[in-house]
């Protein structure tokens, strides 16, 4: 146990957090930008990618940041955290009600959405390990996260990106919310060893209340196709596109 504890102490990970089973989940949001990305463009203030404060997919009323402070009954926000990456304009951790896990969420600058795409990969495939600070617990995230996800636009209908992915014997649960995201993340998952518990088959918008709610059966250990249609279920309550319609929209795993 003294050894255990020590190697603990080396990697940064509190005995304390440790002991709690407490799960982590980073989530990487490529702010909407109408200038930089390949978007149909939306209201200027919505579509600001340097600005986290109004955008559609962290500011406003759905987005990553309100939805959880304001919006959600599951997650409590504890804290901003100062971030030394340029490219990520907002650093916000949240705990979950129930005491069982953290999130942090990155809000990229959306002129940056390749940096942004690039490190949910890596962290994907167990790189790019982070750490954040709260009271006694220096917590995990990036590649020693439980779960990854990204929201945003997807830009690899626009562009390729090629990280260097290493062999892994685990398999990262992953959630990308973007439009045909099973069709354009499915080589760098693929790639990445991941396994992919929440992508979509068509247009979408990736707001965080899908987030959430997939989030909330994970955590539950439900399976990933009861985590599809708690994803459905809720997209479908705030879309208005009928069941059979979010359903269609959304998928896991790589079949």
């Amino acid at each position: 146990m003294r050894t255990l504890l020590l190697i603990l102490l080396l990697l940064g990970i509190s005995s304390s957090l440790l002991a709690s089973e407490v799960k982590t989940i980073h989530v990487f949001v490529a702010l909407c930008d109408n200038q930089n990305q390949g978007i149909v463009p939306v209201p200027s203030h919505l579509g600001n990618g340097q600005d986290p404060a109004s955008n559609l997919y962290w500011g406003a009323a759905y987005g990553v940041k309100s939805f959880l402070r304001y919006k959600s009954d599951e997650w409590i926000y504890v804290k901003r955290v100062e971030v030394d990456n340029p490219m990520i304009l907002e650093r916000i951790l949240f705990k979950h009600r129930s005491g069982e896990a953290y999130l942090l969420a990155d809000a990229y600058d959306g002129r940056h959405i390749r940096s942004c795409i690039v490190d949910f990969l890596y962290a994907s495939n167990y790189q790019r390990n982070q750490w954040v600070t709260h009271e006694d617990d220096s917590i995990p995230f990036g590649g020693a996260s439980d779960l990854v996800a990204y929201c945003g636009h997807d830009g690899l209908m626009e562009f390729d990106v090629a990280p260097n992915m290493k062999s892994s014997k685990k398999s990262m649960p992953a959630i990308v919310l973007a439009c045909y995201s099973k069709d354009f993340f499915y080589q760098p998952l693929l790639n990445s060893g991941a396994q992919p518990w929440l992508w979509t088959t068509h247009l979408m918008a990736p707001e965080a209340y899908t987030l959430v709610a997939a989030l909330e059966g994970w955590l539950k250990g439900e399976t990933p196709k009861q985590v599809e249609e708690r994803a459905a279920q809720a997209y479908n309550r705030y879309q208005k596109c009928g069941i059979n319609g979010a359903r269609n929209l959304f998928t896991t795993g790589f079949n």
